[in-house]
């Protein structure tokens, strides 16, 4: 895996990976989406999408790639971006 210190700290970035994994939290919880991306640059590293207000955003599945651009922070050691603009590009095995 990449070092995650390939990433600034805080600022805005944009970005081009594919979706790993979305965690969708249960009714009871607040409502929040959110999108472990693996980037192609710097290679390997990954970044937390959290959409809050949302149960699930259409179209966001694991295998999609997704081009997107925020304000990074860092929240519980994961690089993160709240409620980033994004555009679905495709899904991996389209691209390759």
């Amino acid at each position: 895996m990449a070092d995650q210190l390939a990433l600034p700290r805080r600022g805005r970035i944009s970005g081009h990976g594919f979706v790993e994994r979305v965690t969708i939290l249960p009714r009871s919880a607040m409502p929040q989406f959110s999108a472990m991306v693996t980037l192609h640059e710097p290679r390997d590293a990954r970044v937390r999408l959290l959409w809050t207000g949302q149960r699930r955003i259409p179209g966001i599945d694991p295998g999609v790639n997704l081009a997107f651009e925020g304000m990074l922070t860092v929240v519980d050691g994961v690089p993160t971006i709240h409620n980033p603009r994004y555009e679905i590009v495709g899904r991996v095995e389209e691209s390759e």
